[in-house]
């Protein structure tokens, strides 16, 4: 099967390369609203939307026209993935994958990606990558690269450049090895298995709440765009940068001990942007219980839910192993021992205690139990086709459906 994955570093280049690399970034950007300005000017005109070679067409006009010479400056492929970004954007629209397209800003997501292997040079023995008009540029080589490069993107974020190498490569037909589990998550314990074994919650965002909010008051006192403004901003960039590097290390170590333990892994489907909305309302119809609501968001978003399963699900198919999404509904409330659903078993968040037999046990380790139960439940549907693939779960693309064996939720192809 091929495996496609990415490799990223941190750069280390020079003054002058920093300056290219921003105004690489800031070129693409510029191509990106440009092009998505005159998407929205047709629109309103009622003329058709324009497809990618009609944007390329224009890029050149752009970039030989009077008005926008400095475009030359950058390399030609960064700038036509942008209008290949745009056109993406649109799909997942139309898809109803993804919110309208907006426009960039500046700061924000700065990235420019080349997208032909054959202009880029890898030296790993020397850590060293060659970059189209940025020539040979230091990173710290953590780890070494395997399979043939296909792409390269440059990123910017917390004041560091990266580079991020996705490279393709066949390996072999993994065989499933170890038992099923179900997870169940929540605030106190961010994620309880069916086996009894817990994983505590980091609460990256909490931990350093009190110092961003300080930066961040420190920073509204400064003199807007003035150095020492800058500088305040490059201080709070630092903050979020350290809560999301420790976020995604906790996540990645504890999805990576997952996966390698068990065969198949059963989680509930749920629908966090959906969890995690504001109960503010409106002026006229204003929400209740608001505060602990607001309170209740920044847990979920703080945990990670989304990344999370996201995780589980790209390393469960490399190893050969499945992920099951059930339906969440009164996992929590439902009695293992005697199958009694009502909410009247669940009265605290920690304890649950059946009305019908006086089962007692955690509610989170419940709720994993049941979870478990439900995954094999529709496991055994599937592969009797009583219920088709697509009904829930984790969605993959064609390509690595095929190449793992697996359906859209994760069970074997018979």
């Amino acid at each position: 099967m091929q495996r496609l994955q990415a490799f990223k570093y941190e750069l280390m280049p020079t003054g002058g390369q920093r300056r290219d690399m921003r105004r690489f970034a800031g070129s693409c950007r510029f191509v990106f609203n440009k092009a998505l300005a005159l998407q929205k000017e047709r629109h309103e005109q009622g003329e058709k939307k324009l497809g990618y070679v009609g944007l390329c067409k224009l890029l050149t006009e752009w970039r030989n026209g009077m008005e926008t010479p400095w475009l030359k400056d950058a390399p030609t492929h960064p700038l036509q993935q942008a209008l290949k970004d745009l056109e993406r954007a649109y799909a997942n629209f139309f898809a109803r994958r993804a919110d309208f397209p907006r426009f960039k800003k500046k700061g924000q997501r700065d990235s420019f990606r080349y997208p032909d292997p054959k202009q880029i040079k890898l030296d790993q023995a020397d850590s060293r990558i060659f970059l189209p008009k940025l020539g040979w540029l230091r990173y710290r080589n953590s780890r070494d690269v395997q399979g043939t490069v296909k792409n390269v993107t440059v990123s910017s974020s917390g004041g560091k450049w990266y580079v991020s190498i996705q490279t393709e490569r066949e390996v072999e037909q993994p065989i499933p090895q170890g038992g099923a589990v179900g997870i169940d998550m929540g605030i106190v314990r961010f994620a309880t298995l069916s086996d009894g074994t817990f994983y505590a919650p980091l609460n990256s965002f909490k931990r350093h709440e009190d110092r961003l909010r300080r930066a961040q008051q420190a920073m509204s006192r400064k003199t807007k765009f003035s150095s020492n403004w800058r500088r305040a901003k490059a201080r709070v960039q630092r903050i979020h940068s350290r809560i999301g590097n420790a976020r995604r290390d906790f996540l990645h170590k504890t999805t990576t001990t997952i996966s390698q333990n068990h065969a198949m892994v059963c989680i509930e489907d749920l629908q966090v942007r959906n969890m995690s909305r504001s109960a503010a309302g409106t002026a006229e119809a204003p929400g209740r219980n608001v505060r602990a609501k607001s309170g209740l968001n920044k847990a979920i978003l703080d945990q990670g839910w989304f990344e999370f399963r996201r995780q589980l699900d790209y390393k469960l198919a490399w190893s050969g192993r499945y992920l099951i999404a059930v339906p969440p509904h009164n996992t929590s409330r439902t009695c293992p021992c005697c199958g009694y659903g009502s909410k009247d078993n669940r009265r605290t968040q920690v304890q649950f205690l059946c009305v019908e037999c006086g089962f007692e046990e955690n509610a989170d380790l419940v709720g994993a139990i049941n979870i478990l139960r439900a995954g094999h439940a529709r496991c055994a549907c599937e592969v009797s086709d009583a219920v088709r693939s697509p009904a829930a779960g984790t969605h993959r693309s064609d390509s690595s459906e095929h190449d793992a064996g697996v359906s859209t939720v994760g069970i074997p192809r018979l």
